[in-house]
């Protein structure tokens, strides 16, 4: 990819690649409990780009959605790893997703709810990391549940717990995961919602960077890095997402 001093300069003001990392995704990002390093697909795709545009790179790491959307949104950073929503959409251009996750809900083993569609219902109480994309989603589509907000995504299960809330929502690694040293719960079939999670730069940075991130990002995946990356960190529940059309 030819990089051009302006694209270099809308990316990397500082002149570094500030990436914002979401650790409240297992699926793009985790930190190694041996180094306290983050690593992940999210982490590799920062670091292509910053060899593609020449210069560092800096990870700026948060430990949920919201956090880690702010600080793009804000301009302490330069990039960042989101999953696609409207709301977001008003400050970030948004390349086309690299991968599909998705959304599960985690009812206690006695519940009554044996369906997605029996979720949304006066007096139950849904669970969700304040600020993630499910939080997003669900805010605008339920309309009789209420929803309670955890601090973080990682979090959702222990105050769905504390609270006794009816249902907890989130990714259906991470819940499983949950499942593992919670006994006594299980997963709703299926899925609530899938998750297009993509690449992000501040639309104040111009439409030659939200394209050259676009053209990065269909690079990425159809050369396989994509995939590579999610088998070598062992990442289940994610897909690699199709090409964009026209891309």
């Amino acid at each position: 990819m030819s990089t051009s001093p302006a694209i270099v300069q809308a990316f990397a003001p500082t002149g570094q690649l500030r990436a914002s990392i979401n650790l409240g995704n297992p699926i793009l990002a985790n930190r190694d409990p041996a180094t306290g390093q983050p690593f992940g697909v999210s982490i590799d795709l920062a670091r292509g780009l910053a060899q593609a545009l020449g210069v560092g790179i800096e990870l700026v790491v948060f430990d949920a959605a919201g956090k880690s959307v702010e600080a793009v949104e804000q301009g302490r950073a330069d990039i960042g790893f989101f999953a696609i929503d409207p709301k977001r959409g008003e400050h970030i251009a948004f390349t086309a997703p690299y991968v599909l996750i998705e959304g599960s809900y985690l009812v206690r083993e006695d519940s009554p709810l044996r369906s997605n569609d029996e979720v949304d219902r006066a007096g139950t109480r849904v669970v969700v990391g304040k600020g993630s994309a499910y939080d997003l989603f669900l805010t605008r589509e339920l309309k009789a549940a209420e929803i309670v907000r955890a601090p973080t995504s990682p979090a959702v299960v222990d105050v769905f717990v504390e609270q006794q809330a009816a249902v907890a929502a989130g990714v259906r690694q991470q819940l499983q995961a949950d499942l593992a040293r919670l006994p006594g719960h299980r997963l709703l079939p299926g899925r609530f919602m899938v998750i297009q999670q993509a690449m992000g730069v501040p639309k104040s940075r111009g439409a030659d960077a939200a394209a050259f991130l676009a053209a990065y990002v269909e690079r990425m995946k159809a050369s396989g890095f994509v995939a590579e990356a999610l088998a070598r960190h062992g990442i289940q529940g994610a897909s690699v997402a199709p090409a964009a059309a026209g891309g």
